[in-house]
């Protein structure tokens, strides 16, 4: 058995892969491990928190029974009886008209309208007339494989709000994560999978913890701890040392403000591109350094509207493409955790794509609450019931932006962070990747597979593990 007992591992980030990285490197015995972050509580947007008595999340969260084997086990050991299995029951506005979401074929038949669906049968009938794209842009290729109706009515006024960009402005790398289904037959595919008798046990489902999403981490932080790892939390890491190509350790203030210098073996990162660049620098070339200059991240505003009724609606989430309102996704996690309590209140959650120089990111509480029942107001989905309060929560780094330029500015930084021994770079912020919280799993078990004694990388390991990340595609 190989021998990890000084081997000095340190996790920066305490967000959903780096919890599930110090997991399984402890569980494995890979040496001393060490979980750093700068906040003082660990969970990063995929944590939990209480509004007015009810726990809610970050937004809407599932966990989705289409993860890895090995990652839907541990969750199911760590949790039991708490993770449950739940129906998803959400619905989203197409042609004015409300529609189940996900898709069901017998909803979409009695409830889009007619010519919405004719336009669909038809775009579905000339997809092979269709020419190849000249340029191919999220916008062209989502075009020809999806025809005009579905792009231009829901995905590009989605796209729009979300990342705050023309469709012709973005890659082909967003229509390769976020839409799964490239071809209205294949839309269609997924709806009859629906239908009974053609489900599979999980069909339609998610898993769901009793305690809110954050509990997942929650559970497998206290095993890590458990297992030995030291958690650092409240901890700033202030910069990065190199000798040469090999990164050798780190300086971190302590929530006490005092500076101190750790040397390891192995950092492995699974902060934003752009601040690790920074912590590398000064010496980070020239080249990489514009690059994370140019790399660009979606903000957000989520913002919690308590209400005096026991539930606004019987659905778990709403999803608004309208571009008239700027609210993209409305999610109540009482619906998500199946809980009647507490009696007499509810918390609606809504998702607010917006940048910090925008107008929404400066707005009170009040102001963001009073605009968002007017949204509510105007969708037909009037708040009848006493607003108890508002309160917001602001993400800087929401969504990653899969511009035109991006590819090569991310490829510049990677090539480089590659050839540096010592790091190891993953999860959705130090890829880049617009993943759901099991791909960030998925990345943690790969970075402890590949760490060997000494804080060594199986290198073609990872580039195999890397090529497996490609394919991840975004579960709605």
């Amino acid at each position: 058995m190989s021998d990890f007992s000084n081997t000095k591992l340190a996790v920066l980030g305490a967000g959903p892969a780096g919890i599930a990285t110090a997991y399984a490197l402890s569980k494995a015995g890979k040496g001393q491990i060490a979980l750093y972050e700068r906040a003082k509580v660990a969970g990063g947007n995929s944590a939990s928190f209480d509004v007015a008595g009810i726990r809610c999340d970050y937004g809407s969260h599932r966990f989705h029974p289409v993860a890895e084997p090995a990652v839907i086990d541990a969750v199911k050991s760590l949790l039991g009886d708490d993770l449950m299995l739940r129906p998803r029951h959400g619905r989203i506005r197409l042609g004015g008209r409300w529609i189940h979401f996900p898709l069901k074929l017998g909803d979409a038949l009695t409830h889009l309208p007619p010519a919405f669906a004719a336009s669909l049968i038809g775009d579905m009938a000339l997809k092979k007339f269709r020419k190849e794209p000249a340029e191919r842009t999220f916008s062209t290729v989502l075009y020809k494989g999806l025809g005009p109706t579905i792009s231009e009515h829901f995905y590009f006024p989605y796209v729009r709000k979300l990342w705050g960009e023309e469709p012709d402005h973005l890659a082909v790398k967003l229509a390769e994560r976020r839409v799964g289904s490239g071809s209205v037959g294949k839309i269609l595919g997924k709806m009859l999978r629906m239908l009974p008798g053609l489900r599979g046990e999980t069909t339609g489902k998610f898993y769901y913890p009793r305690q809110g999403f954050g509990q997942i981490g929650g559970a497998m932080l206290d095993a890590a701890v458990a297992q030995g790892t030291d958690l650092r939390l409240g901890t700033d890491i202030t910069a990065i040392h190199r000798d040469g190509n090999r990164v050798t350790g780190m300086t971190v203030k302590d929530p006490d403000g005092t500076s101190r210098r750790i040397d390891t073996d192995l950092l492995l990162s699974t902060l934003p591109l752009t601040t690790l660049v920074r912590l590398l620098d000064p010496a980070a070339p020239e080249a990489v350094v514009n690059a994370a200059r140019a790399i660009r991240f979606r903000g957000m505003v989520l913002i919690y509207l308590i209400l005096e009724t026991d539930q606004f609606t019987e659905y778990d989430a709403h999803y608004f493409p309208e571009i008239s309102v700027p609210i993209s996704r409305m999610s109540e996690p009482k619906n998500y955790s199946a809980t009647t309590e507490p009696r007499g209140r509810t918390v609606l959650c809504a998702e607010l794509p917006c940048d910090p120089d925008e107008k929404w990111w400066t707005m009170s509480d009040e102001e963001l609450g009073r605009a968002y029942v007017g949204w509510l107001n105007d969708l037909g989905l009037p708040v009848k019931a006493r607003v108890l309060g508002t309160e917001t929560r602001r993400l800087s780094h929401a969504y990653p932006v899969y511009d035109l330029g991006y590819e090569q500015h991310f490829r510049t930084i990677d090539d480089w962070l590659l050839k540096l021994e010592g790091l190891l770079v993953f999860g959705r912020q130090g890829l880049f990747a617009h993943d759901n919280t099991h791909h960030a799993f998925a990345m943690s078990w790969a970075a402890a597979d590949v760490v060997g004694p000494g804080g060594t990388v199986d290198h073609a390991a990872w580039t195999r593990h890397r090529r497996d990340f490609e394919h991840h595609t975004v579960e709605d």
